[in-house]
């Protein structure tokens, strides 16, 4: 199956800003965020604390990926109003 990938904020310096990936069916988003953890060195945090939407709603760990589904991979979001 394929699914498109965007990234967000830092992560959009370090793996551009999409990507069409082919994986397996029945892939979670766990395992997807995996193979991006270990594309980098030493941004263990940041890769940690990530969030994953699927189709433009955040998705768990344990969701399973679709054919056609589009994953973003949020960073931190910080700042904002006083």
């Amino acid at each position: 199956m394929r699914v498109r990938i965007l990234f967000f904020g830092a992560l959009k310096e370090i793996f551009g800003s999409s990507e069409m990936m082919e994986l397996r069916e029945g892939t979670d988003v766990a395992h997807l965020k995996g193979l991006f953890e270990m594309r980098v060195t030493g941004r263990d945090a940041l890769m940690r604390s990530i969030a994953v939407a699927v189709n433009q709603g955040y998705a768990r760990a344990e969701d399973i990926l679709h054919d056609g589904d589009e994953v973003a991979f949020l960073p931190p979001v910080s700042g904002g109003l006083r």
